[in-house]
């Protein structure tokens, strides 16, 4: 394909991407697969590593990320980001109108409404309909350039594609991981091991600061926008800024609406007290703002906030009732779930039972007796949590100090705690019920073995009946042993069977991902897979030779160790690999450029400005090279970036190899 041919396509491609994008992320509507979207995006991909100068800054494979972020840039807000001033109280709004009606003497003015979303404030600069930088709030009057985190937000446009734009603009928006995408993020973590996260906002602020932007495109942030900057921009009020941003195709919340006075502003406040818990997102209380431009204008500042504008918020609604008891559950990995059970009570629309506590210190933390009478919140409005001890109803003569258990509640083997952690674990991988057939469920997850007929009951079965105590055993299966089920019958039987040969096609990345290894997650088996390209290169690896892999640190890098010396590891993943499951990765054919790297070998280490690691190994495959994982005295090339281990330079200065920068890199191509 010639440069010409290549620059119609990318632009071809690149429009019917925006198209689809556009249809899901605005419309709510789709023509095509989630499978033929990506298969349009890999091309797109793929064009683009062939052709790198044709990459332009509003591609679409923006959002994928892969950008190494080594510092954030202090940006300066050309309108700094004030804060609003809150309030709890329908009688301080009244206060506020009052002092609106004597700031705008005998004008009339309207109000318009906005639910508060509990997020993180950003600003998206726009130059020539493109987007050219995203900034975090920060302290107000400067923030973080966050630019290549924000990309990878899907309903962020990077081009307005709209006649008569401004040269310049300017709009603010709240970042936020919805409710869904929290909690399937909240899973994979306890389903590798790690601590979950304790709410949705803080989350998505530590994501937007995340230093790998593939990472945060994984997370799958959303954002909302709310307000419209910039000079020439032909709108008289608030509401024609919303029409506009709705307009050039920016995400706007549905849930505003323009209010003739405040008792109209009450009508709306109470109308989505309760209406907030169906959306999507958290909320936490609604924004208040003169419509008039001219008025808000005329209104202006105080030191900290506007004085057109307020946020009032709701209370979080907080009940007491009585903490019964506190069990445990032990979930895949061993980790011990102190779980608060309560007398039943109803709060914001459904029946609370059961609270998580997280672990011990979050007990000892609260001073938890049982009997006691705790407060109990909907965390996120999601996933209830006692919040504090009603002192005024402890009666000591009844209430009982709380011992944290000492052994597993399951198998009763005693209970550890590394140095670090908050969470005990029980170290009984191949002997506790729960984790063993944790282990089976997470095995035959659609990530992982994808064994569609098998399910947590029938898992339960096979367990007592003695038929799998391990992943392995699932291959021994006859059909003689499904009979043994209850509900199984011949087709069923036969399904279950298929489902379990089919799994035997799954890639080597997701046979490693199912392994279950602590802090090995899907995008973590992948980078492994792809970088040893066997079991046996994997299993055989020291830590220095895992922390070269990409996204490896100490922590992952440990646990492999520990799980490949486990000699029941070792004999279950020999079981797996006779069963015939795939140990090798396959890649596909790669599209060679040129033979300007012919047999020139390489090694990358450190962060690079222009191109992620995954993009130079690809460079270099292209153009006839190879790329290894360590430095040796055949090595031809240290691909050298920023913050380089000098372990390898040394090694590379010692053997005489040569160092090359990514400048030089370039022209050799």
């Amino acid at each position: 394909m010639t440069t010409t041919e290549a620059k119609k396509e990318i632009a071809r491609l690149s429009e019917l991407i925006d198209h689809h994008n556009n249809l899901y992320y605005q419309r709510h509507t789709s023509e095509i697969s989630d499978y033929e979207f990506d298969q349009l995006l890999k091309q797109l991909l793929q064009l683009e590593d062939q052709f790198p100068t044709l990459r332009q800054p509003d591609s679409p494979t923006q959002r994928v990320g892969g950008a190494i972020t080594k510092n954030f840039e202090t940006v300066v807000h050309q309108y700094p980001m004030l804060s609003l001033g809150n309030t709890y109280s329908l009688e301080e709004l009244t206060e506020f109108d009052k002092r609106v009606s004597k700031g705008l003497g005998n004008e009339s003015y309207e109000y318009f409404c906005e639910l508060k979303f509990d997020g993180v404030s950003i600003s998206l600069i726009y130059e020539e309909g493109i987007l050219v930088k995203g900034v975090t709030r920060g302290d107000g009057v400067r923030g973080d350039d966050v630019t290549a985190n924000v990309k990878t937000i899907r309903n962020i446009p990077l081009k307005i594609k709209r006649k008569n734009i401004p040269k310049q603009f300017e709009v603010r928006g709240e970042v936020f991981l919805s409710r869904s995408n929290f909690r399937q993020l909240n899973k994979e973590r306890e389903d590798i091991g790690e601590e979950v996260y304790a709410n949705a906002r803080n989350t998505a602020s530590g994501t937007l600061k995340m230093q790998n932007s593939a990472e945060v495109a994984r997370r799958k942030l959303d954002c909302n926008v709310y307000y419209l900057l910039g000079e020439n921009l032909e709108i008289e009020t608030h509401a024609d800024a919303i029409s506009k941003l709705e307009q050039w195709g920016f995400n706007v919340s549905p849930t505003y609406s323009k209010v003739g006075d405040i008792n109209e502003v009450f009508g709306y406040i109470n109308s989505w007290e309760k209406k907030r818990l169906d959306l999507p997102l958290e909320t936490d209380g609604v924004v208040i703002k003169i419509n008039s431009l001219l008025q808000q204008r005329k209104l202006g500042f105080t030191a900290k906030s506007p004085r057109w504008a307020i946020s009032y918020k709701y209370k979080a609604e907080s009940l007491s009732t009585q903490l019964k008891d506190i069990t445990y559950q032990v979930g895949r990995t061993g980790a011990i779930t102190p779980v608060a059970e309560l007398q039943p009570i109803l709060l914001s629309g459904t029946t609370v039972k059961r609270a998580s506590l997280h672990n011990a210190n979050e007990i000892e933390r609260l001073g938890l007796r049982i009997g006691d009478y705790v407060f109990v919140e909907k965390g996120g409005e999601i996933i209830p949590k006692v919040t504090s001890v009603d002192m005024s109803k402890r009666d000591n003569s009844k209430s009982k100090p709380i011992k944290y258990i000492t052994a597993c509640p399951e198998c009763k083997t005693p209970l550890i705690r590394h140095e670090g952690e908050a969470s005990h674990y029980c170290p009984n991988e191949n002997g506790c019920p729960p984790q063993i057939k944790g282990r089976i469920e997470h095995f035959i997850q659609r990530n992982a073995m994808d064994i569609d007929s098998l399910g947590e009951k029938t898992i339960n079965q096979l367990y007592h009946l003695g038929l799998v105590k391990s992943p392995a055993d699932l291959y021994d299966l006859t059909k003689e042993d499904l009979a043994k089920l209850d509900g199984f019958k011949e087709l069923s039987i036969k399904n279950l069977l298929t489902g379990i040969v089919n799994s035997k096609e799954a890639p080597f990345e997701a046979v490693l991902f199912a392994l279950g290894i602590r802090y090995v997650g899907k995008t973590v088996a992948e980078k492994l897979a792809k970088h040893f390209k066997t079991m046996e290169a994997l299993s055989e690896a020291s830590y220095e030779t895992l922390l070269e892999a990409p996204e490896v640190g100490e922590k992952i890098a440990e646990s492999l160790i520990h799980f490949f010396k486990n000699k029941d590891n070792r004999k279950e993943i020999s079981r797996l690999q006779k069963a015939g499951l795939q140990f090798t990765l396959i890649e596909k054919e790669q599209h060679k450029l040129s033979n300007s790297l012919d047999n020139k070998s390489f090694v990358i280490s450190g962060v690079f400005e222009n191109y992620g690691r995954d993009e130079l190994k690809a460079l270099i495959l292209a153009h006839g090279g190879r790329v290894l994982s360590g430095v040796s005295g055949q090595l031809d090339y240290l691909l050298a970036g920023d913050n380089m281990g000098p372990a390898k330079r040394q090694k590379a200065e010692k053997l005489g190899v040569q160092i090359i920068s990514e400048k030089e890199f370039e022209q050799m191509l």
